[in-house]
């Protein structure tokens, strides 16, 4: 039934309807099935299909009607493959911790690495506090720190170029403060195409500090020309602003960046660790113990590592600072391939460097089948994987390899181990015995030693087995090679994009998840989250629908919380496209906000996002009806954790200003044609929230929000809509109706009588034949709802 336009109001009213059925699942459309063709329709009548020859004019049309027919089914085959691919993602988030991007105690990881994200890597403020965590044990490096200085006292603008994990990050926050003061507040820019837009953009504030950190370049075929950065830098000047950037030595070969490059060195690793030693309490330590400490701690390279050897010294003593600083794990691996391990040792430890953690029998098939993949490419004639001299190094035999098992014992000692894990199901006691590394830091280190001492010979079939992981594994086996993939792009970047990536996002639906989860493991790395988002954004556009859907499914999850508003610049780019991909970008901002539950700041940035989208947009545009999908969608969306528990509730019972935000979202869905869905929703919030007295004040608030963005008339016929929609058995329980009365009782200016009176329809049912007039609600002030901020 269409919407019946109110002139007085300029918008529609929400017309009476049946009673509401059960929603939904959340996320998904409601479609019609597919009409069937000609020939279906006429047997199904009890007609001959085939009927007399049609002629020419018959057959071409009968052709089209195929042609058409076939479409459909497929498009309907890739809807249900994308749905399994989305059910896939949100499985893997509700075992992913989702507070990898929250307020986070730097203090062990200085210099911004290891587990702890830096200050600064997602766009957005730095507060002081951040900078003051960062910078608490900074020592600059003294020539480059003060000729990075120089270049940004004159041009407002410098590059700070060097290997990863040798302080640029910190460098660059240092020389802000120095510049700006103690208690600047400084703001991280994207660290793609930021040059070019804020060369040209006015959002560039006076007095402010920028930084970019792991700078990537443009994605455009033309770099930045020198020109646009000669402007930035003056805009930079003439608003008392500057701008620091890091990036990798090639930065240097950039000829419109070159005059404006310091390559940055890491401070001298015995300064800083006497300097954090000023700053940390620590007792007296015997004179060879010492010695060893300061010769450990010169051979250090990284800035993180001599900070953790000197915090460990000052809480656990000398022992476990020299334990911190020898690394006996990279000591473990780097002996074990010293003796030049056989091809079946070899296979192994390389096949669980890709399949950590996955049941003992399915790791053990996935290991014959990468032996298989090896033998073939041995047998084609090429060079084998294993050593060629002694035994160690003859090609696998065919032989079955008695107690196989039991040699993990001294196959890999001290590097692997077994342990208990739970599969996928729910049943607490159906534990398998599982192979894992005795340290998470021991799979990198082997991956890292696969890289640097085999070349094609082992990579090209461990490549060819990769996909077909990617392509025939289960969930469990396809997230374990996407962390692995995300392992070995921290060594081989370009080889991982271009022999895995690529092929996989063109795929089918199981390499399409494998390659997005493996961009959103790459996050796990500050240096690699810039090229997996640049590489998201390659698929974007123009490069085929399939490519765009996995874009889509990337840009959830870390990638999409790290590069918020990005994330949902490109999303609602997506949502504007085809049917296939705006489908998938709407399903992507739903897990986007589900997996936000731990993080209010981005579950109000993203209703936020959606409600100015719906405000911008024109009356019956195309965009408007594509927000207003998208918000129903959300308002549907279930808990990650909960899955029959609405997202709304929670939000409504955790994060105190989403209320503001819910009901705009739900006035603008109850005056559109799926005003029934946006019913049901409210209609399940209020059921959950029933028992939840806490929630009161929350959804008073939520109920003057909508009525803030609705006419009288349209109350009036919500009122209506929602007391038939609250005695359908799933929803009639005296909880929620009393929450109701709240909801609809919420109004400013009205006397206690008339709140009464707005709310009986809810509990007590109209006498038969009376009739209540839309002009029996007295007019209520049309103030407009909260400013988006």
């Amino acid at each position: 039934m269409a919407d019946a336009s109110d002139p007085a109001d300029g918008g529609p009213v929400i017309s009476p309807v049946s009673p509401v059925p059960p929603v939904s699942p959340p996320g998904e459309d409601v479609t019609p099935p597919p009409t069937p063709d000609a020939a279906g329709a006429a047997a199904a009548a009890g007609e001959d299909a085939l009927g007399p020859d049609p002629g020419p004019e018959g057959k071409a049309e009968s052709a089209e009607a195929a042609e058409a027919a076939s479409e459909r089914r497929k498009e309907q085959d890739e809807r249900e493959e994308d749905d399994r691919g989305y059910d896939d993602l949100r499985r893997v988030h509700q075992l992913v911790n989702n507070n990898f991007y929250g307020g986070v105690d730097a203090s062990g990881a200085a210099f911004g690495f290891g587990a702890a994200s830096s200050p600064g890597l997602a766009p957005g403020t730095i507060e002081p506090e951040e900078t003051d965590r960062a910078l608490r044990f900074y020592v600059p490096p003294q020539l480059c720190f003060d000729e990075a200085l120089g270049k940004l006292h004159d041009h407002a603008l410098v590059v700070l170029t060097g290997q990863d994990n040798c302080g640029r990050g910190a460098g660059s926050l240092a020389l802000l403060r120095k510049i700006l003061g103690e208690g600047a507040r400084l703001r991280s820019l994207s660290p793609a195409n930021a040059l070019a837009e804020l060369a040209a953009s006015r959002d560039l504030k006076p007095g402010q500090g920028y930084v970019i950190l792991d700078y990537v370049g443009e994605l455009q075929a033309e770099a930045v020309q020198a020109y646009e950065i000669g402007r930035l830098s003056e805009e930079l000047r003439r608003k008392g602003s500057y701008l620091v950037i890091t990036a990798d030595d090639t930065a240097r070969r950039r000829l419109a960046l070159r005059d404006h490059c310091v390559p940055w060195r890491a401070p001298d690793p015995v300064e800083l660790f006497d300097h954090c030693r000023e700053k940390l309490p620590y007792g007296d330590l015997e004179p060879d113990t010492e010695k060893e400490l300061l010769e450990r701690v010169g051979e250090q390279r990284r800035p993180a590592d001599v900070v953790a050897a000197a915090v460990a010294l000052s809480q656990k003593g000398p022992q476990t600072a020299l334990e911190t600083l020898r690394d006996r794990h990279r000591e473990l691996v780097q002996a074990w391939f010293r003796k030049r391990p056989g091809a079946d040792d070899l296979l192994a430890l390389a096949a669980l460097a890709f399949l950590e953690g996955i049941p003992e029998r399915t790791f053990e098939k996935e290991c014959a089948a990468l032996a298989a993949h090896v033998r073939n490419w041995e047998q084609s004639g090429e060079t084998p994987v294993a050593e060629p001299d002694g035994p160690a190094g003859a090609p696998l035999s065919g032989a079955v390899t008695g107690q196989s098992r039991a040699r993990w014992r001294e196959r890999a000692v001290g590097l692997v181990t077994t342990e208990f894990r739970l599969g996928p199901s729910r049943d607490a006691g159906r534990s398998e015995r599982c192979l894992v590394f005795t340290s998470p830091r021991i799979r990198e280190l082997v991956i890292a030693e696969l890289h640097d001492l085999y070349g094609y010979e082992l990579w090209y079939p461990l490549r060819r087995w990769l996909g077909e992981l990617a392509l025939l594994g289960d969930l469990d086996t396809r997230a374990e090679v996407a962390r692995g993939v995300a392992l070995l792009a921290r060594y081989a970047l370009v080889e991982v994009d271009e022999n895995l990536l690529q092929v996989w996002s063109e795929g089918i639906t199981s390499q399409r998840v494998t390659a997005a989860l493996t961009l959103q493991f790459m996050c796990d790395v500050e240096h690699l989250a810039p090229q997996a988002r640049n590489i998201v954004l390659s698929w974007v556009d123009n490069r085929g629908a399939g490519r765009a859907v996995t874009a889509a499914m990337a840009l959830t999850g870390r990638l999409g919380s790290l590069y918020r508003l990005e994330a949902l610049n490109w999303l609602w780019f997506l949502a504007n496209r085809g049917e296939r991909v705006a489908f998938s970008a709407r399903r992507s901002l739903v897990l986007l906000l589900q997996t936000a539950e731990q993080n209010p700041e981005r579950a109000l940035l993203i209703l936020r996002y959606v409600r100015t989208v719906i405000a911008k947009a024109g009356p019956g545009s195309r965009e408007r009806s594509i927000a207003l999908r998208t918000a129903v969608q959300l308002l549907e969306a279930n808990r990650l954790e909960a899955p029959c528990e609405p997202f709304t509730a929670a939000l409504l019972r955790t994060v105190p200003d989403s209320a503001r935000h819910l009901g705009a979202l739900w006035a603008n869905v109850l005056h559109s044609s799926s005003r029934s869905r946006a019913v049901s929703a409210l209609c399940r919030t209020l059921v959950q929230l029933r028992d939840d007295p806490s929630v009161t004040g929350a959804v008073q608030e939520l109920g003057e929000a909508m009525r803030n963005a609705m006419s009288p008339r349209q109350w009036t016929a919500l009122r209506h809509h929602l007391s038939i929609a609250l005695k359908h058995p799933d929803y009639a329980i005296p909880g929620a109706g009393r929450l109701a009365q709240v909801l609809l009782g919420s109004l400013r200016g009205r006397t206690p009588t008339d709140a009464r009176r707005s709310t009986a329809s809810l509990t007590s049912p109209r006498p038969p034949g009376s009739h209540r007039s839309s002009r029996s609600t007295p007019p209520f002030p049309s103030a407009q709802g909260g400013r988006s901020k």
